[in-house]
């Protein structure tokens, strides 16, 4: 999707930086190393007795799957190949190891008969067109469409007037615009974009001036606060909602309109905070900011489609609960229309960023697994949650989660946890009633993970604004250790209110 987009050739330094970093990071022999030892964990995992983990009728299926999960695990962690790789695979061993069509003598035990409780096949594969995986591709064709168009610079431009020239304005505007972007746009996108504009207003300011520091981790905060505000704004949203409103599961029923009247609010107060944090760490030694965002876009009838449809399908995405159409099928809205209008080709759909899209879909494979096998039913009746203290869950996982997320892929850290804590959730109903519900428990994975901006290898966003040069490490550990002390605190408190006043 961003060979189209503007600032492509940052993103394409960043994907660059990213591989190079990951080399640095894992020679081949320590490489090999860590996929031996995340193979060796596994097998280990696989063969050990079923004494060992304490669950009684832990069956081979069950057994399976709990290997596959630690694997997963291991290599998300050790990011010693892409995350997106690693939910493939993990996709692969759970057809081929734990499904009701894999290798013969997987589906059967030492006397021949047959498992009764194998994974359906069509249910992993399932996972790559889950309804969740459609939300995502409507909003990657509105955010192809959109630049097609010009409405993305267009947008940039009348948002960011308002803001005036005053340096410590322009500076609220970038936090905002950025946000507001990143909700319905990939946060790398749109960190890339709004990074474009202010290439040249970064290199205009005083070079004895701490302004442009604060300018540019405007950026990265603003894209991954702003992916809060919506269930496609970020993939780990994405993950905690579909664990959430499952029909054989939980089955809460949280539409988008609802995700953002308790999500943008949330990110509009974490903003304002930033926007003093950063006010007070770089003052600006120049008073004024011009910006100059021109549109090389030849206009055309097609740009008129692109704006009524994106119109309403935001409108429809706000009002799910009135009209009764669930967002992933609001979504299918714009890909219908902008297709037939000739607006998005074929070429276009070979820009969606499918990497993000299977790395989505291996979560939801091991969450199908862990039900389906019994594992998740067999952890709930076997491992005492309810006598575990739930403001301790929620505090313990949510601060592992925003170490963790520091470290790795976003999108893993979510996948490695929601599959955990819905099982855990749903054996503790009761206890988690008064700190907002289970919404409590895996929302705040979501938070946690949007959260971890301390280094710039947490995010995509982080990454492109450090190569902006401006930007030491110190700063950027400062702002996002800050950010994500008062956003954990904003973020569950609101949680643990909506929750308990059934608003989630």
């Amino acid at each position: 999707m961003f060979t189209i987009f503007h600032g492509f050739h940052l993103v394409e330094a960043y994907h660059q930086w990213k591989k190079d970093h990951r080399k640095q990071r894992n020679p081949i022999g320590l490489k090999a190393l860590k996929l031996i030892i995340a193979i060796v964990a596994s097998l280990f995992l696989w063969i050990a007795p079923s004494e060992l983990y304490g669950l009684p009728d832990l069956n081979p299926v069950q057994h399976r799957v709990i290997a596959i999960f630690a694997f997963a695990a291991l290599m998300w962690l050790f990011d010693s190949v892409p995350a997106w790789t690693t939910s493939l695979i993990v996709v692969v061993l759970l057809l081929f190891c734990t499904s009701d069509s894999a290798l013969w003598f997987f589906q059967t035990d030492g006397i021949g008969e047959k498992f009764e409780n194998l994974v359906s096949n069509t249910a992993i594969l399932h996972c790559f067109a889950d309804p969740t995986i459609m939300l995502f591709i409507g909003g990657f064709i509105i955010a192809i469409a959109a630049t097609k168009s010009g409405l993305d610079v267009k947008l940039a431009k009348v948002m960011l007037a308002p803001f005036g020239v005053k340096s410590e304005n322009v500076l609220l505007g970038f936090l905002l615009v950025t946000a507001v972007f990143s909700m319905f746009i990939s946060n790398t996108a749109t960190a890339a974009m709004m990074l474009t504009f202010l290439a040249p207003v970064l290199k205009a300011l005083p070079a004895d001036g701490k302004g442009k520091i604060g300018l540019a981790l405007a950026i990265p905060i603003g894209a991954n606060i702003g992916g809060m505000g919506t269930p496609i704004g970020t993939p780990p949203n994405a993950i905690a909602l579909k664990f959430l409103n499952d029909p054989t599961g939980m089955n809460m029923g949280i539409g988008f309109g609802q995700w953002m009247m308790v999500m943008v609010p949330l990110t509009l107060v974490l903003l304002f905070i930033a926007w003093i944090v950063l006010r007070r760490l770089f003052p600006f030694k120049q008073k004024q900011i011009y910006l100059q965002i021109e549109s090389h876009h030849d206009a055309s009838w097609r740009d008129v489609v692109v704006y009524i449809t994106f119109a309403i399908t935001v409108l429809l995405w706000l009002t799910d609960s009135i009209t009764g159409v669930n967002a992933n099928v609001v979504a299918m809205l714009p890909v219908g229309v902008l297709c037939m209008a000739g607006v998005i080709t074929k070429r276009d759909l070979e820009q969606i960023s499918w990497s993000i899209l299977w790395m989505i879909a291996g979560a939801f494979a091991l969450g199908v697994a862990m039900k389906q096998s019994g594992l998740a039913a067999n952890m709930i009746e076997a491992i005492p949650f309810g006598s575990w203290s739930p403001l301790v869950v929620i505090i313990g996982s949510g601060l592992l989660c925003y170490l963790m997320a520091n470290f790795i892929s976003h999108t893993a850290t979510a996948a490695l946890f929601v599959p955990i804590l819905a099982i855990a959730g749903a054996s503790m109903t009761e206890q988690l009633a008064d700190l907002g519900g289970v919404s409590t428990l895996l929302i705040g994975v979501a938070i946690c993970s949007s959260l971890a901006m301390v280094l710039p290898i947490s995010t995509p966003p982080n990454a492109l604004a450090d190569a902006t040069g401006f930007i030491k490490q110190k700063y950027m550990v400062t702002t996002g250790l800050i950010m994500g002390a008062v956003g954990l605190v904003l973020g569950y408190a609101v949680l643990i209110f909506c929750g308990s006043h059934g608003i989630f």
